[in-house]
Parts: C-alpha cells; sequence; structure tokens
C-alpha cells in the first residue's frame, strides 16, 4: 500500500522545486493538497546567516522513506512526496519541499505536517551556518 502512496522519495544535491513534489501529489480521488517549501533564511535568531551547507548520513534515503512509510500508515494520504537538498545552498534556494495530497483538506495537512516535522526530526541530514560574524555552526548534530 506505501507504494502507491509514497510518490517520491529522494535527496540530491542539485536545486529542487516545487513542481516535482506537486505532480508527484497529484491523483483524480484528491481534493486537497498540502506543500511546504523549506527556504534558506538570511538570519537565524539574532545572527545574520551568509551560507549554508547540508550534509547527510549515508542512510539518508533509507531513513527518508521510512519516515513516509510511517506517514503513510499513519494518514488517509493519497499521495506523499518528499525532497531535500544537500550540498551548499545560497540565501534564498530550497532546502526541503514535501507534499501530501488526500480526499479532504484536513487530513492533506495533518499528513503534510507530519511529513516535515518527522523528516526535520529523524532524517539525518545536518547544516552548518556561517554567519556575517565569521562563526559558524551545526544545526542538528544532537
Amino acid at each position: 500500500m506505501s507504494d502507491d502512496v509514497i510518490r517520491l522519495s529522494a535527496v540530491r544535491d542539485t536545486p529542487i522545486g516545487l513542481d516535482e513534489v506537486f505532480a508527484a501529489c497529484q491523483d483524480a480521488k484528491a481534493g486537497g493538497t498540502v506543500l511546504f517549501v523549506g527556504t534558506v533564511r538570511d538570519q537565524d535568531e539574532d545572527k545574520q546567516v551568509t551560507a549554508l551547507e547540508y550534509s547527510s548520513h549515508p542512510s539518508v534515503e533509507q531513513t527518508m522513506r521510512e519516515v513516509l512509510e510511517k506517514v503513510a500508515a499513519e494518514h488517509p494520504a493519497i499521495a506523499i512526496a518528499a525532497l531535500h537538498r544537500v550540498g551548499k545552498l545560497a540565501i534564498g534556494d530550497i532546502a526541503v519541499v514535501v507534499g501530501a495530497s488526500a480526499m479532504h483538506r484536513g487530513e492533506a495537512f495533518a499528513a503534510g505536517r507530519q511529513l516535515i516535522e518527522d523528516l526535520k526530526h529523524k532524517v539525518p541530514i545536518w547544516k552548518l551556518q556561517t554567519f556575517a560574524d565569521g562563526t559558524d555552526e551545526w544545526v542538528g548534530c544532537a
């Protein structure tokens, strides 16, 4: 069943966009589709961010797939999809896109929200932020 629901799951070192995730979530049975787009912002707390680089563990693709399988098992989604980028990104670049479609909007929102939250907390992707003052910080390495 989850193979029918999981339409796209990938980590890439090239630019990603909304169109591929949206297309993957399209289905004639879907009455609602939601997308979440995470972009690189120019600040974190009180510090100006000048650069960001994402790194991942070799198990990243398998772990991402497991996250999608869990969401597919727990929600009546028709389709779910996720793309995450690794490597050096510039301010404004898209870092992650997740999508979910379902018969009704509430179901699509619930699946999409769990998908991005679980992805952020469970998938082994870390970011190195570089700040305008010359310092840097790893995030997500706990």
